[in-house]
């Protein structure tokens, strides 16, 4: 069963930087691609980003694109998050998620979610 382990979450200032980190084991088979939705209080579920774990190609949400990158190591089943010029609107809860391919998790159809980790980000 895959176990999705995120850190680096925290509080920071707007305009500021945070950089979010995912390791999966137990990567079950067809899965190939990972990535990360949020969650703000209040408001529906958002994605944000994901990346193929052989291709490199990654997809982004129109509210991070040029702020937020997304990259992985294979090997190592492991992706990063590195958000830049934060902003108020980026506070939420970061879930990591892996899935078959990166247009297939973009949907929200995934084998496994994170438990999340709190980003917040002050005025």
């Amino acid at each position: 069963q895959v176990q999705l382990a995120e850190s680096g979450g925290g509080l920071v200032q707007a305009g500021g930087s945070l950089r979010l980190s995912c390791a999966a084991s137990g990567r079950p088979y067809g899965s190939f691609a990972m990535g990360w939705f949020r969650q703000a209080p209040g408001k529906e579920r958002e994605f944000v980003c994901d990346i193929g774990l052989i291709s490199g190609v990654a997809l982004y949400g129109d509210s991070v694109k040029g702020r937020f990158s997304i990259s992985r190591d294979n090997g190592i089943s492991t992706v990063w998050l590195q958000m830049n010029n934060l902003k108020s609107d980026d506070t939420a809860i970061y879930y990591c998620v892996a899935g078959t391919d990166i247009y297939t998790l973009k949907t929200g159809e995934t084998q496994a979610w994170g438990q999340g980790t709190q980003v917040t980000v002050s005025a």
